[in-house]
């Protein structure tokens, strides 16, 4: 599968009263940090209906983009912020299926 996007995805487990401010520091966090980063493509965010939980699905060039992504100071300093609202839980792959419709 080569020339094939990297998946991350990372699941974050949030107290629902946080869910809506946890949502607003990630969108900020995209649009002012993660979408200047070399080799990420796209970026989605997907909040639960129950408030318990939010989702991000990002894809970027290669696992070498991912890691220069968690190594920028400036992700960095986002981090303590996000582990103030959510625990999470984060995987790298491959998409080895799609279907659309």
């Amino acid at each position: 599968m080569a020339n094939q996007s990297v998946v991350l995805i990372n699941n974050l487990k949030v107290d629902p009263a946080n869910q809506a401010a946890l949502v607003a520091l990630l969108k900020r966090n995209i649009e002012s940090v993660v979408s200047t980063l070399g080799g990420w493509k796209t970026s989605r965010l997907i909040a639960a209906k129950d408030g318990a939980s939010v989702v991000i699905y990002s894809e970027w060039e290669s696992p070498d983009a991912v890691e220069a992504m968690r190594a920028d100071a400036r992700m960095k300093a986002y981090f303590p912020q996000i582990a103030e609202l959510a625990k999470f839980e984060s995987m790298m792959g491959e998409t080895v299926f799609n279907e659309v419709r």
